[in-house]
């Protein structure tokens, strides 16, 4: 904690340059009041030097400056005639000059104590989700990996969108998901879906049977207190999918959520199932077992998985980001390298800003096996 509050710190401390600029102002200002004629009276102006320190400077600086403004009043009263110090326009200039000097002390306090808190904030939900939602390993079995989480909420790190993955005896189990509703709700029901995933996903089931466990959890869990059915107004859309180290194929479950896409030599290619199954907590309402779709992934491929916050991202005119439009004819196989140009240019079609959570993760299936 104390290494990110020193690293904000580090941040904001602005260059000695910068505060040259309200002492030259109080220069001036003195001396050309110094020279103009007794009518005219500049000293008000010695105002703007704290307030231009402000955006810059802390407490301390700004108390500084504060404090030569006011000697610098003081100056300019005593050499321009030693009675106008006396006077009550003159005395009511320095005191203005001292009330706004102590107000932007004080600002500049509780500026940086909301700084801090701001620093703690981000620290504690960048913590939350390296324990709820951990970075997924670079390598599963023979499969490159990388995966991308990008918040909505800036001082929030994480929200209801998940993944998760494992190893099996026959390859890699992988799950990605988007709880229904926003905030720490779907962050507490993001966090019971995963837990679940890791205790069954190791298991010698099938994928039909892994997900069937997984609704029960998911419906039993957000139960609330009191009710006796286990319809509810939470659900989780995910995707769960096997993919196999021998034969190249992957064996998929689509729980209502946005298909897999893969690229090949920078062909996209969306691969919708034909038996999609209802969202998590919902699977009452589907025939008692789950038909396991399937497709192929072969080497040299680059399967992508993502949740809606990617396909619902608005530009300013309100189109959605065309998702296998944007990634055609790209040629990077690595998955961090895609993941990379990805983020950028998602963020630039919405402007910088996304308006929901978004996850990605991408998997490679090398041509050549890792030594």
């Amino acid at each position: 904690m104390s290494q990110r509050l020193e690293e904000l710190r580090r941040l904001v401390q602005p260059s000695r340059a910068w505060f040259a600029i309200p002492l030259v102002w109080i220069v001036a200002v003195t001396v050309i009041d110094l020279l103009a004629p007794p009518d005219m009276h500049l000293g008000p102006l010695l105002v703007a030097a704290p307030a231009i320190t402000t955006s810059f400077g802390g407490p301390r600086a700004v108390g500084l400056v504060a404090a030569l403004a006011v000697i610098a009043q003081t100056v300019i009263g005593l050499l321009r005639d030693p009675d106008e110090i006396l006077s009550a326009n003159h005395q009511a200039q320095i005191i203005a000059l001292i009330l706004v000097g102590t107000s932007l002390v004080i600002f500049c306090v509780l500026r940086e104590r909301r700084a801090k808190e701001l620093a703690q904030v981000r620290y504690v939900s960048e913590t939350a989700q390296r324990v709820v939602l951990p970075p997924l390993p670079k390598h599963l079995g023979p499969l490159n990996v990388a995966s991308l989480y990008l918040a909505a909420e800036a001082e929030a790190q994480i929200g209801g969108d998940l993944y998760a993955a494992a190893r099996t005896t026959s390859g890699s189990r992988l799950m990605v998901g988007d709880v229904r509703g926003k905030g720490m709700t779907a962050v507490n029901d993001a966090a019971l879906l995963l837990g679940a995933f890791r205790v069954a996903a190791h298991r010698q089931a099938s994928l039909g049977e892994l997900v069937a466990y997984l609704d029960r959890s998911v419906c039993w869990d957000l139960l609330e207190p009191g009710e006796t059915s286990c319809y509810g107004e939470t659900f989780i859309t995910a995707t769960i999918l096997d993919i196999l180290d021998r034969d190249g194929r992957v064996e998929m479950v689509a729980c209502g959520h946005p298909p897999p896409v893969v690229v090949h030599n920078g062909r996209p290619t969306t691969m919708e199932s034909p038996h999609p199954a209802p969202p998590l907590g919902l699977g009452e309402l589907a025939p008692p077992r789950y038909h396991v779709d399937s497709f192929q992934f072969e080497p040299g491929d680059l399967l992508l998985l993502y949740t809606d916050g990617v396909t619902e991202a608005r530009d300013s005119t309100g189109a959605f980001y065309p998702l296998a439009e944007r990634i055609t004819g790209w040629t990077e196989s690595d998955p961090d390298a895609f993941l990379g140009r990805f983020r950028r240019d998602l963020l630039h079609h919405v402007g910088g800003h996304l308006n929901d959570d978004a996850a990605v993760i991408a998997i490679e299936r090398p041509a050549m096996p890792r030594a």
